[in-house]
């Protein structure tokens, strides 16, 4: 019987070869996209699992949800310094913990300096909590001693075996020498983590020109990492952070304001696993990604498999009619509906099975390509821990039985009086058309459904790039380094040598600029207020202006002829000069935002208004700020985050930036920046980008999910194609002599070719009606996560629906020609 089934179901697909191609061809796309998301998810979601001991590992994260002095959310998975020993006191299930911070030193070796990336620091052994695999040596034992990465160690050394040498950094301006005790294993790519380098030393020494981070609640430099004891309950942990908050965080004073850092910010213990889907994604090591672009990907790999699937019953249905007589006459025989229901679910397996061979040698082709494009280390294994292979024998079992479930039990309801009598073996079989009509109205509204999803993300990434910034993004230099203690008493000097440069319109130093992350906000008073508003602070140049092409709104900008605009702070830090500027008071721009939050009607009424602030040391006391100006609003950091209130304070020294306005040949001029920077300083390397290549860095990731968005809906509208092209070719082969009669009695061949794009022309249009309100509302949300956005309007509805007709009347038209224009004669002798 077995062996029956098997002859029968082959020479069907050997008799109807199109028909075959177009199911084998659509489910292994199908298939292949559904295995390749697959992959994708797994991976998305593997991150940090390969961590021994990742169960008992978290990451102490400091989120603010609302603040309440009037900044925007922001939920980091940095905290304070403070944190990492008052956790370990309180929560006696916290075995170890680790103070990590990426201060980015510069590597020394034989006198030359290099920039480093990805060179932590910690204040602890970070190692106990964190159980980086290491391929020779041990852990951080002791302050001044270091681990470094396989790779990173043959790079800078031309060995592994680098056990006991000294790897000497500078940082904050001292030449640091550590040595090394152990050499990791690489780090994967699916680690939220990036370590290239681990040195270990005395962090309070190590901040004692700057006391005040050490027990600082507000400042968030770098992340603690736990350990605590297995089996923890680490939700009853949480429950009790609200009275450690209590306990621990000092009401602080702000003139006669007191404020508690606790009352805008809540901690979360997240397991380390859990760490890059998390909802904290602000103030990371590495980017993180969301569960909802997760859920996204696995829906669009269901709706390519289900169209594969929609296909098959689609083209199973037509050709029932033509496989009436077989299913009569196997029941004149004695067949049961049994037997032909698993005859026909057998038939679907087989082409299930063969569509999965040739989509698993489509996954070969593509991993790597497409491991590349994402990249990430996605590994196609058949067998073992991430295997595809058992869930591919699943797919193929499922797909078959789900493709063919409907058709089988619709094959063996047939009635063999009736087939046999009437010679049925061509007709329309009846209620099939109904189906039909309706999976490729279902089709369709997928098909039409992703192309205004593709369309709305392809506008919103070009829009991304091209919205107006409030200043000019375009010819812009930004060196970066300049914040390092050797060239904190040179910044004025490094920017008066660049100015003199052939094609340099405008140089400044700047503690903000093209997308820049450094955050540093201030609790600023209003006139007669009793409550502070957080407004973000920012050093800047008296150039400033000029070199980022800031529009000024009111009053006016720095002066650098004016002493009293200038709020350089020394370093080390000098308590009598900070005495003395707060005297004295400062003066500040301010942006639009900056200038509506603390309550003033326009930019005109915040010129010469007097705020207060604890802006220095808080023993230099409350320093009176006065706004001398107010520019226009600018958005510095991409489209997803908000804009933020700024208020400048002048300074020539000490900013981490240098922003350089240039004209003429990009190239020439950075070479000619970098031969001054050599010549001014040997110790810090020279480090600068174009803005237009920041801004790409920038909206990389988003580019990236855009155009893998954009290529799996690409793949489903393929299979509507495929499934439609068989469709129409099985129409209009049944209709062939309903055509010769209509030529026969007049009809042209314009008429026919009309007639049968109209029949596949009105299920997209009912497709439209179903798609445009889902899309609408997919779309309106994921906007949403924009701060600013494009307008979502007709234009890609339409569009969207000009194209699904297109595509439907191309693919119809070639076979409504080719009957059409068939001599009648043949079409009457036709069966």
């Amino acid at each position: 019987m077995w062996r029956n089934y098997w002859t029968v179901a082959v020479r069907a697909l050997a008799k109807s070869k199109t028909y075959s191609i177009i199911n084998i061809a659509g489910l292994a796309i199908g298939m292949a996209a559904c295995i390749m998301i697959l992959l994708y998810i797994r991976y998305e979601q593997s991150y940090d699992k390969w961590l021994p001991d990742h169960a008992n590992t978290y990451q102490f994260q400091a989120w603010y949800p609302n603040p309440e002095s009037g900044g925007d959310p922001a939920l980091l998975q940095m905290s304070a310094y403070v944190t990492k020993d008052r956790i370990k006191k309180d929560f006696p299930q916290v075995t170890d913990a680790v103070y990590v911070q990426d201060n980015g030193p510069v590597f020394l070796k034989d006198g030359q300096a290099t920039s480093t990336e990805d060179y932590l620091f910690a204040d602890d052994d970070m190692l106990k909590v964190i159980n980086l695999p290491l391929l020779s040596g041990t852990t951080l034992t002791a302050p001044q001693t270091a681990v470094i990465a396989q790779d990173e160690a043959i790079a800078r050394y031309g060995t592994d075996q680098v056990l006991g040498r000294t790897l000497t950094v500078i940082s904050r301006g001292q030449k640091r020498d550590f040595k090394i005790n152990g050499v990791l294993k690489n780090i994967p790519k699916n680690s939220s983590m990036k370590v290239k380098a681990v040195l270990r030393l005395d962090y309070p020494t190590f901040n004692a020109d700057n006391p005040q981070i050490l027990t600082c609640w507000g400042c968030q430099n770098g992340w603690v990492y736990l350990k605590v004891r297995p089996g923890t309950d680490v939700s009853k942990m949480e429950a009790q952070l609200p009275a450690w908050e209590k306990r621990n965080i000092p009401d602080e004073p702000n003139g006669d304001i007191m404020y508690n850092a606790g009352q805008e910010q809540d901690w979360h213990f997240v397991n380390i696993a859990d760490v890059h889907l998390g909802k904290g994604q602000d103030g990371t090591i590495t980017p993180g990604n969301d569960r909802q672009t997760i859920t996204t990907f696995a829906v669009i790999a269901l709706l390519i498999l289900g169209m594969a699937v929609v296909n098959f019953t689609n083209l199973a249905t037509a050709r029932a009619s033509q496989r009436a007589r077989e299913v009569a006459l196997r029941k004149v025989l004695g067949a049961n509906r049994r037997q032909l229901i698993i005859q026909f679910v057998g038939e679907s397996i087989l082409i299930s099975a063969a569509s999965m061979l040739l989509a698993l040698t489509l996954v070969e082709l593509l991993v790597k390509p497409f491991a590349a494009f994402l990249d990430a280390d996605l590994q196609l294994n058949y067998l073992g821990q991430g295997g595809i292979l058992l869930p591919a024998i699943v797919l193929t079992l499922l797909v078959g039985v789900i493709s063919g479930l409907y058709p089988a039990f619709f094959l063996s309801r047939f009635q063999p009086a009736q087939v046999l009598k009437a010679n049925r073996s061509a007709a329309e079989t009846p209620g099939s058309g109904r189906l039909r009509t309706a999976l490729v109205v279902m089709q369709f509204a997928v098909s039409i459904g992703l192309i205004i999803c593709t369309a709305v993300i392809y506008g919103q990434t070009v829009y991304a790039r091209s919205a107006d910034p409030g200043y000019k993004r375009d010819h812009i230099l930004q060196v970066d380094e300049l914040g390092r203690a050797q060239l904190y008493p040179l910044g004025e000097t490094i920017v008066n040598q660049m100015k003199r440069i052939p094609g340099v319109t405008a140089a400044s130093l700047a503690d903000i600029g093209v997308a820049t992350t450094n955050n540093s906000n201030s609790g600023i008073i209003p006139p007669g207020a009793n409550k502070q508003v957080l407004i973000g602070q920012y050093n800047v140049g008296a150039d400033y202006f000029d070199a980022m092409g800031l529009t000024l709104k009111a009053g006016r900008w720095f002066d650098a002829s004016r002493p009293i605009d200038d709020t350089t702070i020394p370093f080390p830090q000098n308590l009598d000069v900070e005495k003395s500027i707060a005297q004295r008071g400062i003066h500040v721009v301010i942006n639009e935002l900056a200038a509506q939050r603390l309550g003033f009607k326009s930019p005109q009424d915040a010129v010469g208004k007097v705020v207060k602030s604890e802006l220095l040391s808080p023993e230099a006391g409350m320093v009176n700020i006065t706004i001398i100006g107010v520019v226009g609003n600018s958005r510095f950091r991409t489209v997803r985050t908000p804009i933020e209130p700024i208020m400048f304070r002048k300074v020539t020294t000490g900013s981490a930036w240098m922003i350089v306005r240039y004209n003429g040949d990009p190239a020439t001029v950075k070479s000619a920046v970098e031969r001054q920077w050599k010549q001014i300083t040997n110790e810090v390397p020279f480090n600068a980008k174009f803005s237009e290549d920041v801004i790409g860095e920038a909206y990389e990731q988003e580019d990236a999910r855009a155009q893998m968005f954009a290529a799996f809906s690409l793949l489903a509208v393929v299979i509507g194609c495929l499934g439609l092209f068989g469709l129409a070719a099985f129409t209009a082969e049944r209709r062939t002599k309903e055509i010769g009669i209509r030529k026969v009695l007049g009809a042209r061949t314009r008429d026919i070719v009309r007639l049968l794009v109209w029949q596949f022309s009105r299920p997209v249009i009912v497709a439209n009606i179903i798609a445009w309100p889902v899309a609408w509302w997919m779309m309106r949300d994921w906007l949403n996560q924009f701060d600013d956005r494009v307008t979502l309007g007709p234009a890609p509805f339409v569009a969207a629906a000009l194209i699904a007709l297109t595509i439907a009347i191309v693919t119809v038209i070639s076979h409504a020609f080719k009957v059409a224009r068939a001599n009648p004669i043949h079409a009457l002798r036709y069966e």
